[in-house]
């Protein structure tokens, strides 16, 4: 596994080295509140979500809110977490009408699968942690920050 400090990058990550990276993740959620989880179908979005859950303090049992949309977890000091996926709207609309923005801008942590269905939705403040399968075992996995309207890599 390499990690360049430059700019957040861990390459060639396999399962038992996702707790690294997932503790990277939750060093920075204290400040950066919203998160991008950009991946294919597959590449462990809702596992490195468990992992920074965990890392935030989550003890319950951690799943992909696929039907649901969103899961709410208990992460102890952190407060509560948020988890996010909309892989099945089929129109922006229908996260706005659960009141995702609402989430987003309540100063809690939200981690969200397929971020692309909501673009008007985003908060210009967010941290995007991008998957890239490499195999079945190994991902490069690369976290950035946008800060307002400037992106800073970190």
């Amino acid at each position: 596994m390499h990690h360049d400090l430059g700019r957040q990058e861990f390459a060639s990550v396999t399962l038992e080295e996702l707790g690294v990276v997932a503790q990277a993740i939750s060093m920075l959620a204290s400040k950066y509140r919203v998160w991008l989880f950009k991946g294919d179908m597959g590449a462990g979005k809702t596992t490195l979500i468990k992992a920074v859950g965990a890392a935030l303090g989550v003890t319950e049992t951690m799943s992909s809110p696929t039907f649901s949309i969103v899961n709410q977890y208990e992460a102890g000091a952190n407060g509560s977490i948020y988890h996010f996926d909309f892989y099945r709207i089929r129109h922006e609309a229908e996260a706005y009408d659960i009141g995702a923005d609402e989430y987003f801008y309540s100063g809690s942590a939200c981690f969200i699968e397929w971020p692309e269905k909501i673009p008007s939705l985003i908060p210009p403040t967010h941290g995007i942690v991008t998957i890239d399968t490499i195999d079945n075992t190994h991902r490069t996995i690369v976290i950035t920050i946008h800060d307002g309207e400037e992106e800073n890599r970190i």
